[in-house]
């Protein structure tokens, strides 16, 4: 039976079924109320652990809605790069709810336009801006990600005049494999074949667990692991049997530019993986547990990570790597946003990567976040499906 809305049980079994950023906001809003304060963050390259080991919320602030680009644009480029634009649109603007809850700011250097914007909103929180190593293979990059991550440190016992202990940030790193193990059990419900996880619910899922403690969240994940395995035994899956299975890699995406999931799935295509900073990527690795330095272990973990800023970004075909075995798509499609060089130039990569050595097809697609290149990229996608049918 294909996956109907309408009469499957959802995985988040509330009033914000389908709107996770609402139930995101609520859940901060609510820890606000309780007195704890709250770090606006806009990277996954935050420690989250240090974070919540501080008593400190995390809250992704907003960067993903075309609507805040024209009032950005009276001070940015023009031909910068959307998810800046609109982040900066959403600050000058007034409008990210995240935001105005936030009582600090944790931004890192993971390009340059980004670290140009944050020097523009320095005077609207207090601004902690994290200097993250590039060449992450080099030894010294681990030994100068745990020193920035110790500043970050010393930086919120000052702002919130409160202690880190060891003790606490041990079971913070703790709490975040427990989670990490319960987001993959999930995942491989969208590598079944076919798949019973639809990528909307990834998706919000994703951006659940990055806002929520494991405590807080772990009630929510095993509801979701119990409705898919219900569904699982019914025969209940996503998309039609033969449906192409898409792997999406590339920029992180939410709110306007979701467009290219939704196309994909229009086109007839399920997406089974979603590789991207706000899909499954965060959730990828864990956290030596009882090393004796719990920072430098929180550092080798999030050096992992393999944003483009990288280089040479091995670990981001590593991870495809894996990608590929585990869900076994039968293409690829590379979403890259206007004007991120990084991402663009490493398409060119992943591209012959995927040919080479697992004979797999990629669409590379550069878009904004407006609505203007919709029938485009639909075309191309159709175009990619047909190619798979002959």
């Amino acid at each position: 039976m294909e996956f109907n809305q309408s009469h499957v049980a959802p995985l988040i079994d509330d009033e914000f079924q389908g709107q996770a950023s609402k139930r995101v906001l609520s859940y901060i809003q609510g820890k606000r109320r309780q007195g704890m304060p709250v770090a606006g963050l806009y990277c996954v390259y935050a420690p989250m652990e240090l974070i919540r080991a501080a008593g400190v919320v995390p809250a992704g602030l907003c960067s993903f809605a075309n609507k805040t680009i024209p009032p950005a644009e009276a001070v940015l480029p023009a031909n910068l790069c959307p998810l800046i634009k609109s982040s900066y649109g959403f600050i000058v603007t007034d409008s990210c709810p995240f935001f105005a809850l936030a009582d600090v700011v944790i931004a890192e250097t993971t390009c340059d336009g980004k670290k140009k914007m944050f020097e523009l909103i320095t005077g609207y929180k207090p601004l902690f801006v994290m200097d993250l190593p590039q060449l992450p293979d080099q030894e010294e990059a681990c030994r100068n990600w745990t020193a920035m991550i110790r500043n970050l440190g010393g930086f919120l016992e000052k702002t919130f005049e409160r202690r880190i202990s060891e003790a606490r940030l041990e079971e913070e790193i703790q709490a975040t494999n427990v989670k990490n193990n319960l987001m993959n059990r999930l995942f491989g419900y969208a590598a079944a074949t076919p798949p019973v996880l639809s990528w909307n619910e990834a998706y919000e899922l994703g951006l659940l667990a990055q806002a929520a403690s494991t405590e807080d969240l772990q009630p929510v994940l095993e509801h979701a692991l119990e409705t898919l395995e219900q569904r699982k035994v019914s025969g209940v899956h996503y998309g039609k049997p033969r449906a192409p299975r898409v792997l999406v890699t590339g920029c992180p995406l939410g709110g306007d530019s979701l467009k290219a999931y939704r196309i994909i799935e229009e086109a007839g295509g399920v997406i089974v993986a979603l590789d991207a900073c706000t899909g499954m990527k965060p959730f990828k690795h864990f956290i030596e547990e009882g090393s004796g330095d719990p920072l430098a272990a929180l550092a080798a973990y999030y050096l992992k990570i393999p944003c483009s800023c990288m280089t040479p970004n091995q670990k981001r075909l590593d991870d495809l790597d894996a990608l590929i075995e585990r869900f076994r798509p039968d293409a690829v499609v590379d979403v890259v946003l206007h004007a991120c060089h990084a991402y663009n130039v490493e398409s060119y990569k992943i591209m012959n990567h995927l040919k080479e050595r697992h004979r797999l097809p990629l669409l590379k697609i550069e878009t904004d976040y407006s609505n203007g290149d919709v029938e485009q990229i639909r075309t191309r996608v159709e175009a990619l499906f047909d190619s798979l049918d002959r």
